[in-house]
């Protein structure tokens, strides 16, 4: 459709629907070409605000929320919850995505603004390296089940398969006409042919959330005693899925089945992302979508069951005195930090492709809206599900939930298991857990991939795709001890310590940097050149004082709860843990390490150095030619003054602008713009110009 067609087309009155569709589409139908010759920007308006989702909704939403909810005293956990959303989530939000949309720069580039700190960027990308690593693993436990859903009877349901033992026993719930008796004799007879427990007389049950059974038998001639007991869908988790080793020590063969599922994931990825976010950005559309489908469509089965509502009271009902518990509002506080997503980079690098005006603003208020709303949603999902199982064996709520990969793999599996139609709820509930890992796989993977083309941009950025698949290589050698039989011990020590403490480091500074060596106003003017006004100044006022605060106790509140790493009874040795600390340490370490390297590096006195690695470098700045005007006629005297002080090379030479490729020729004393001939690029006119107007000052 040509420009005037499309214009004639436009002055007829369109309905509703039209308005809609033309306003999602509209730079494609006016043929808008990317701000960023080279980096290139999303292709549609709702490929950041789906990929910002699709990213921040992950696993923990579904299998850590709804149990942390419950165990802190249920609906009353959700004042501690919000209150740190508004204090500490959103405003952290709102700074990666302000910053990183301004510059259009990776985690590592956005330093410009103040090269001194490079190191955090540097940091996020170790630590989102190394949760890349583990979290295709789960990903890769997730594809196995998925593909064993696709039978008429789930090999998790039953206790006659080879892995399952004598241990291996169904919870059977008691019928509400037995009689209690007392047992006597063998303890044999209470099991039937399938390996069927019967609760009947006194025979008491109490679980765990390793399901062991303890039946005391009382009689006049026999004495207590412990049977321990697994239910199928934990016998083919550990038996089965893991073959799970002694410990550490004894990691055990390579699960040729995980390895190929390992392998799948990993092509699946690439595919994904081969050609950057132009590929990934299409992707979402599906996987950040698909997972609300689900969800709705396992509460809708779930609250028509027997048990559900019970399920859900155990979720929702307050215990308002746990609220004056300090423990509460630690897990609140360190629930909201990790929820939101902040700190890995990956809201950076997807801010970093967005076009200079998009409204970060309105984007950073609803994502983490979104967000936690879809962890509380979810809770309704688990729960209901979960008061059902509870009826149908015959226990309590809280006998039968758990977190984590338990809750993913076991428990919620078993629960399916008793539902009818059971193969068809099991491949969505798979399908589900796919779809929200894939999509954080794909934050933390491009965080890692743009990091380095944007730093080694001439050797890199022509080579991308190949880059990519290099990098899914190493990722994948990287991974194959984990689908040993020992994997997921190695698994709990990355998860354990690789990001606990850096996240909170990394945070921190990032307000500290931001609002006090950068300056808050001066970061607000460059917001307000973006979005055409000045963000509300609560947000000013958590990035100097409170936010960091919260991040304090956080920390301090982490600390002083911290445990050793543990997987289950399995308590691991010395070694084990002072590998996971220095795990910990890796993405810490290159901040102080990157600081002493560029001071070293500097010229002058020591004191001078320090204080022109912390002005913004001198190619900090929007990155679209008339955007970069537009900064620079915005630069105020003082702005000026710093860069004529601590950059005064800006009159002689014109740095690389290396997101444009472009190499900068001397510039002599007596240059002008108009000196320039026609044939030099427009970038290096605008960067010129902008030096002269400094100089004029």
């Amino acid at each position: 459709m040509s420009s005037s067609s499309w214009w004639a087309a436009s002055k007829e009155k369109p309905s509703m629907g039209d308005k809609i569709k033309r306003k999602l589409s509209l730079p494609k139908m006016v043929g808008l070409e990317d701000e960023n010759k080279v980096r290139g920007n999303w292709s549609g308006r709702l490929d950041f605000f789906l990929s910002c989702i699709g990213y921040a909704v992950g696993l923990g939403n579904i299998w850590r929320f709804p149990y942390i909810c419950y165990r802190n005293g249920g609906g009353a956990f959700l004042i501690p919850y919000c209150i740190f959303l508004l204090l500490c989530g959103m405003p952290l939000v709102f700074l990666e995505i302000a910053y990183g949309q301004f510059c259009s720069q990776s985690p590592t580039g956005v330093w410009k603004l103040s090269p001194m700190f490079k190191g955090i960027g540097w940091g996020m990308v170790i630590v989102s390296g190394i949760v890349c690593i583990y979290y295709n693993i789960i990903i890769t436990w997730t594809l196995y089940y998925l593909l064993m859903s696709f039978q008429a009877v789930l090999p998790w349901s039953h206790c006659n398969n080879d892995w399952n033992d004598e241990n291996c026993a169904l919870w059977h719930k008691r019928s509400p006409n037995a009689t209690n008796h007392t047992h006597q004799g063998p303890l044999d007879p209470l099991l039937d042919g399938a390996g069927v427990v019967r609760l009947m007389g006194n025979l008491t049950a109490n679980s765990s959330a390793s399901y062991w059974m303890h039946y005391g038998v009382d009689g006049t001639n026999s004495t207590n005693v412990t049977i321990q007991r697994e239910s199928p869908s934990e016998q083919y988790w550990q038996n089965h899925v893991l073959e799970l080793s002694e410990g550490i020590e004894n990691i055990g063969p390579i699960r040729w089945q995980l390895l190929l599922c390992l392998i799948f994931a990993w092509v699946m990825i690439f595919l994904c992302l081969c050609k950057g976010v132009k590929s990934s950005g299409k992707v979402v559309y599906v996987t950040a979508t698909f997972p609300y489908l689900v969800l709705i469509i396992l509460l809708v089965r779930g609250v028509t069951l027997p048990g559900s509502m019970e399920g859900i009271k155990y979720y929702l009902i307050p215990k308002w005195e746990k609220l004056l518990s300090f423990k509460v509002w630690a897990e609140a506080a360190g629930q909201i930090f990790y929820s939101v997503g902040a700190a890995w980079g990956a809201m950076i690098t997807f801010a970093s492709y967005n076009r200079f005006q998009n409204n970060c603003l309105r984007d950073a208020i609803i994502v983490p809206l979104l967000n936690e709303g879809t962890s509380i949603f979810a809770g309704f999902v688990i729960f209901s599900i979960i008061g059902f199982m509870a009826q149908e064996t015959g226990r309590t709520v809280d006998a039968v939930i758990t977190q984590g990969p338990g809750l993913a793999f076991v428990v919620y599996p078993g629960a399916l298991a008793k539902l009818p139609i059971s193969p068809m709820w099991a491949v969505l509930f798979f399908l589900m857990l796919l779809t929200v890992g894939v999509d954080s796989q794909f934050g933390m993977f491009e965080t890692m991939t743009s990091a380095f083309v944007d730093e080694y941009p001439h050797f890199l950025r022509k080579r991308k795709t190949l880059f990519i698949a290099a990098t899914c290589f190493v990722q994948f050698l990287l991974g194959i001890v984990i689908v040993t039989k020992g994997g997921i011990y190695i698994l709990q020590i990355m998860d354990w310590y690789s990001s606990t403490y850096s996240l909170m480091v990394f945070s921190f500074m990032e307000c500290i940097v931001v609002a006090y060596v950068y300056g808050v106003d001066r970061f607000y003017e460059d917001i307000e050149l973006m979005i055409g006004r000045k963000p509300p100044i609560l947000y000013k006022y958590s990035w100097l004082f409170v936010t960091p605060a919260v991040i304090l106790f956080i920390f301090v509140a982490t600390f002083l709860q911290h445990e050793s790493v543990t997987y289950g009874d399995y308590h691991y040795p010395a070694w084990a843990i002072v590998l996971g600390w220095l795990l910990a340490l890796c993405s810490i370490l290159p901040i102080p390490g990157i600081m002493i390297l560029k001071i070293v590096r500097e010229k002058g006195p020591i004191l001078q150095r320090i204080k022109k690695l912390c002005r913004p470098a001198v190619d900090w700045g929007p990155v679209p030619t008339k955007f970069r005007e537009q900064y620079y006629e915005s630069l105020s005297p003082a702005r000026c003054q710093w860069l004529r002080e601590f950059h005064p090379e800006m009159k002689f030479t014109v740095n690389q602008l290396e997101d444009e490729g472009i190499m900068m020729k001397p510039l002599k004393p007596n240059d002008s713009l108009h000196d320039k001939p026609a044939s030099v690029p427009h970038e290096e006119k605008a960067l010129i110009q902008g030096q002269q107007e400094c100089n004029n000052v």
